[in-house]
């Protein structure tokens, strides 16, 4: 007897998380799509709009001794929750921040709820996995890239319709909270994906300690992620930026950089778990990688809006698969690994693009760009120094 889909709780599980998922895609693309406005409006240079994106990066990365006492004190279920509803109302305080400073606090609390967020949502998706044995981190990460698809349609309708960046967020904002409501049904109770043994329990404290300091193995993944949101995260950031300075293209088109990238970045998660288990991680990692970086960096050299989307297409398809394969060799290494790796992913993904900015000031945005491509080629070397193991065939359907 076949389990109803309706009832199925893997799928309810899986759902819920998606959701999350959704919410930080859709959140983080929805304002960096209105860059270019929030740097009108603020008057801001490009070293600025930079340090302004570092804040978000810093509030990230200092707290990651936070959220991993988080996730021990109130689970991944409740962090999440409460961060991705903190994440919703960030929206509107900085479309209201009247001056640059302000704005510098509020991406920097953005920052650190982006933080809490990323680690919890994906312990729930390892440990969805652990659970009911089937694959799914990378369709979860597919929804990361719908939220960003998402965001950038919604910008660009909202663009043509209003000058306003506040009554843009305010929208966003409310089906933020939408989705907060869907989560909460769904979400699993179990903290980390790969919860301690009970002889690992019962292990003294001082083992304890010592099996908090990470592995070569550990530091690699770390690498590897870094790299990884890095070309990620500056996509979204800097493509309509790049379009309208550089390519030339419309205020109506700039945005559509960000859907460019985030739609091949969904198409490509969705089909990610086949081609995981059909040619192994290492090999989707570094084939990806390395077509990312260069197809982005053929598009540099030729110019104009067309090869500038093609490139981006290109790095959305290649480095799609990179994040859901590293977490999940995380999470195979133990929660502290896992807490670390995504830790490092938020870090990279927040404080990697203001480095770009930094580079664009300095030079171009066109050199800036070039850096992304190289980010991704760092990928694939990064990638040869993991142990890969086999990734299990994917189960479509539950069973009674």
């Amino acid at each position: 007897m076949r389990v109803s889909r309706l009832n199925d709780p893997f799928l309810r599980g899986q759902l819920a998380i998606a959701a999350l998922f959704l919410s930080l895609g859709f959140q983080y693309a929805t304002w960096a799509a209105r860059i270019p406005a929030l740097k009108s409006d603020l008057d801001l240079s490009a070293g600025e709009v930079g340090v302004l994106l570092m804040a978000a990066g810093v509030g990230s990365a200092v707290t990651f001794p936070a959220v991993a006492y988080l996730m021990r004190r109130l689970g991944s279920r409740r962090l999440a929750l409460l961060s991705q509803l903190g994440l919703a109302l960030a929206l509107p305080a900085l479309a209201a921040a009247p001056n640059y400073p302000v704005a510098l606090v509020v991406m920097c609390a953005d920052g650190v709820l982006v933080g809490g967020l990323n680690v919890a949502m994906n312990a729930q998706g390892a440990a969805l996995e652990t659970r009911h044995e089937r694959n799914t981190m990378a369709r979860l990460h597919a929804t990361f890239s719908a939220g960003s698809l998402l965001a950038a349609l919604v910008a660009s309708g909202m663009t043509a319709a209003t000058d306003s960046v506040l009554a843009h967020f305010g929208v966003a904002a409310v089906l933020l909270a939408a989705l907060n409501l869907t989560s909460r049904t769904g979400l699993l109770e179990q903290d980390t994906p790969a919860e301690d043994t009970p002889a690992e329990a019962a292990a003294p404290e001082p083992a304890r300690r010592r099996r908090t300091l990470p592995s070569r193995l550990t530091l690699w993944m770390c690498c590897a992620m870094v790299f990884g949101t890095v070309a990620e995260g500056a996509m979204n950031d800097w493509s309509a930026l790049y379009l309208k300075d550089v390519a030339e293209a419309s205020a109506e088109l700039a945005p559509l950089g960000i859907a460019v990238v985030s739609g091949m970045m969904v198409v490509a998660r969705v089909f990610a778990d086949g081609w995981r288990a059909r040619w192994g991680d290492g090999r989707v990692v570094l084939v990806g990688s390395t077509a990312a970086g260069a197809g982005l960096a053929a598009a540099l050299v030729s110019g104009g809006v067309a090869p500038a989307l093609a490139g981006f297409a290109c790095m959305g398809l290649g480095i799609a698969a990179v994040t859901p394969c590293v977490y999940a060799a995380a999470a195979r290494q133990g929660s502290d690994a896992l807490t670390l790796v995504a830790a490092m992913g938020t870090t990279g993904l927040l404080a990697g693009p203001p480095l770009i900015g930094f580079i664009a000031s300095a030079s171009s945005l066109a050199w800036g760009m070039g850096a992304v491509a190289a980010s991704a080629v760092a990928v694939a070397l990064c990638g040869t120094r993991i142990r890969w193991t086999a990734t299990p065939v994917v189960r479509e359907e539950a069973a009674a």
